[in-house]
C-alpha cells in the first residue's frame, strides 16, 4: 500500500508517496500543477515495474511552501537532495512536463546521482524559442477558483477530457499548488534554456512524447536527438499533454523496459 512520508531536504520539508515495488527505484517528479496525489493511478501501475517515489513538489501539495525560491535550479537542488536524504540511491528520474526540465537541469548539477530520465513532453520553450502553448490565464484562473472551493463540475471548463474522479481530485488539491511558484515556473519555461543542458548528460534517457499535443514536434524531436544522440524516444499517438489521462496504457508501454533490462 502507499504510505506519505517527509525528509528534510535542501533546507526544506519535502513531502512523498512510495508506491512500493520489486524493481529499480523511480523518482516521479510530477508537472507545474500536479500535487503527488493526482499521480496515484499512474504510480500503482508503475509500482508493478518499479519502486515508485512521487514528489510533491515545493509550494505543492504538502510539501513546503511560502516564501521559497521557485526556479529551476531550486527545484533541481530538490530532486538532488531529496534521491540523498530519502535513501534512494541512485534512482530513475521520471519527470513530467516542468519534471521533465526539473530532471535534465538536476541530472547536469549531479551527473551521479541518477541512473537514467525518463522526460515525459517536457516544454521545450526557452530563450529566442517560441511560447510554451498553454496560457497563464488557464493557470491562474483554474487556481483562483481551487482556492475559493470548487467541484469536479467547476474543473470540467479547464479539463473536458478528464473523468469525474480525476477533476475531483485535481479540485481538491489544485489549491495547495501557490500561485507564485507557479508563476515563476512558467516564466522559467521561457527564460530556462535546458537544451544547453542536454549535451552534458550523459546517462540513458528516454524521451516519451504527447503524439496530439503541440509541446514537441517532430523538429523539436530532431534537435533533441542532435544534442542528446543517445536518448531513445517513444510517441503514445493521440495522447495530448497530460498523457496518462488520455492513454494510461500507452504510457505505460511508452516507459516500461526503461532501467529493467
Amino acid at each position: 500500500m502507499a504510505r506519505g512520508y517527509n525528509v528534510q531536504a535542501n533546507a526544506i520539508r519535502q513531502h512523498l508517496i512510495h508506491f512500493p515495488g520489486s524493481g529499480p527505484t523511480m523518482l516521479l517528479i510530477p508537472g507545474i500543477t500536479s500535487p503527488a496525489i493526482t499521480w496515484n493511478f499512474v504510480a500503482e501501475r508503475l509500482s508493478e515495474t518499479y519502486d515508485v517515489h512521487v514528489l510533491d513538489v515545493r509550494g505543492r501539495g504538502l510539501s513546503q511552501a511560502g516564501d521559497l525560491d521557485y526556479s529551476l535550479d531550486a527545484m533541481a537542488g530538490d530532486a538532488i537532495a531529496v534521491v540523498s536524504a530519502a535513501g534512494l540511491g541512485q534512482p530513475i528520474v521520471l519527470g513530467h512536463s516542468m519534471g521533465a526540465r526539473t530532471a535534465i537541469r538536476a541530472a547536469r548539477k549531479a551527473p551521479d546521482a541518477f541512473c537514467g530520465l525518463v522526460l515525459v513532453d517536457p516544454p521545450v520553450s526557452g530563450p529566442g524559442r517560441r511560447e510554451y502553448p498553454s496560457k497563464w490565464a488557464w493557470y491562474e484562473d483554474s487556481i483562483r477558483l481551487a482556492q475559493t472551493g470548487c467541484s469536479a463540475e467547476d474543473m470540467k471548463a479547464f479539463c473536458p477530457t478528464w473523468t469525474e474522479e480525476q477533476r475531483a481530485l485535481r479540485a481538491e488539491w489544485l489549491h495547495t499548488c501557490q500561485l507564485d511558484a507557479i508563476d515563476t515556473a512558467f516564466r522559467g519555461f521561457h527564460t530556462d534554456d535546458i537544451h544547453a543542458d542536454l549535451p552534458h548528460l550523459a546517462l540513458p534517457m528516454r524521451l516519451v512524447v504527447a503524439g496530439a499535443a503541440p509541446v514537441i514536434g517532430e523538429e523539436d524531436v530532431a534537435e533533441i536527438r542532435s544534442l542528446a544522440p543517445k536518448i531513445e524516444v517513444r510517441t503514445v499517438e493521440g495522447a495530448g499533454h497530460m498523457i496518462p489521462w488520455d492513454d494510461l496504457e500507452g504510457f505505460l508501454s511508452a516507459v516500461r523496459g526503461f532501467g529493467t533490462a
